[in-house]
């Protein structure tokens, strides 16, 4: 069994990097690290004299908010009142991408705001215990802390949502400024644009001019206008059909639609599009004219919220352990598949289980 291979590699070698354990096996570097994880998990493994640090830092900054979700028991019937079951947990699209590699055993710290509040202090608590490093986080006094409220049909795709997010009229520029170290020092930085206009021009010009790697998820429709016209700072953008469609001026409905819509950012100088395409997958389009349809593999639909997010996560997971693209993208369809076949806006991710898929 590859696990106990690992631990006769490791006393043999207590040393061993998890590179050469991926060459002596025939795995992947993603692959090796869900197999640590799960053997220092058992109590195989104690300590950390095995292996040198390798893991790239992560910087996520954004959203962190309170998640209300409302999902009907059946068709949605507009002007009229649904049944429904509703709960509540700890959201945001940063935050969520942060917790997901947390989850990941990945080294990962949140930029976000919150009020000074209970709710804030829960859901900083919270976040802290998945593994997110959340120092760098600011609590904002007298304001309070954000929601987001989502209506889903009873398939778990989202009819309506509605956000509260006043506290990120104070995410102004001098806060990241201040912490431009602790952004310097990461290897990939990942923003959604619940940021201020002005605060997200900044970060894409800054990344730009520093030649730091900038990941931008868009949120939604009416966000993605606080993009630049210029986009040469943004490494890859997440964006689903219709912020695509209402972004680019393209009609985003088939293969054509979606490269038209992809080859218009990559003109405003994104390297890479990823249009996220709900239960038909994700479009990938990248600057040297490579493409790719990703379809998911999913055995029971349950909840689309958070998909995004795992995807997302499961990318930076495999970048961050120096795994190819295409793995990396294979990564981020698993852990989307993971997150479908969950109502959890977070699903219980692990290496172990993106490698399994």
């Amino acid at each position: 069994m590859k696990d106990q291979r690992i631990l006769e590699l490791i006393r043999e070698n207590p040393f061993i990097s998890q590179q050469e354990l991926s060459e002596k096996l025939g795995l992947s570097r993603s692959a090796v690290a869900g197999y640590i994880s799960a053997l220092t998990k058992r109590g195989e493994i104690v300590g950390r004299a095995y292996v040198l640090k390798e893991d790239a830092k992560i910087t996520c900054i954004g959203g962190a908010n309170i998640d209300r979700k409302t999902r009907t028991l059946g068709p949605v019937e507009y002007g009229t009142s649904n049944p429904a079951s509703s709960r509540q947990a700890s959201g945001g699209v940063a935050r969520n991408v942060a917790e997901n590699l947390g989850r990941l055993s990945c080294d990962v710290s949140l930029i976000a705001l919150t009020g000074e509040d209970q709710d804030g202090r829960w859901l900083m608590q919270e976040t802290k215990q998945r593994g997110v490093d959340v120092a760098q986080s600011v609590m904002i006094h007298g304001e309070k802390t954000g929601t987001y409220t989502s209506i889903l049909d009873d398939y778990g795709e989202l009819v309506l949502a509605v956000a509260d997010m006043s506290v990120y009229e104070h995410f102004h520029a001098d806060i990241l400024e201040s912490r431009w170290s602790h952004l310097a020092s990461s290897e990939i930085i990942f923003a959604d644009t619940n940021l201020p206009e002005d605060t997200l021009h900044y970060l894409i010009e800054r990344a730009k001019k520093e030649e730091r790697p900038l990941w931008v998820h868009t949120v939604s429709a009416p966000k993605t206008k606080r993009l630049p016209e210029d986009l040469s700072g943004v490494e890859v953008l997440f964006i689903n059909r219709e912020e695509a469609a209402g972004f680019t001026g393209r009609e985003v409905g088939s293969l054509e639609g979606y490269r038209e819509a992809a080859d218009v950012l990559i003109q405003r100088g994104v390297s890479d599009i990823i249009i996220h395409l709900d239960h038909e997958g994700v479009y990938v389009k990248r600057r040297g004219g490579a493409e790719e349809h990703l379809v998911p593999s999913v055995q029971e639909w349950k909840d689309g919220t958070g998909v995004k997010e795992a995807f997302i996560s499961g990318m930076l997971f495999g970048i961050s352990h120096e795994e190819s693209y295409g793995e990396a993208l294979r990564l981020g369809m698993a852990a989307s598949d993971e997150t479908w076949q969950t109502e959890e806006t977070v699903a219980d991710l692990s290496a172990v289980k993106l490698n399994r898929n």
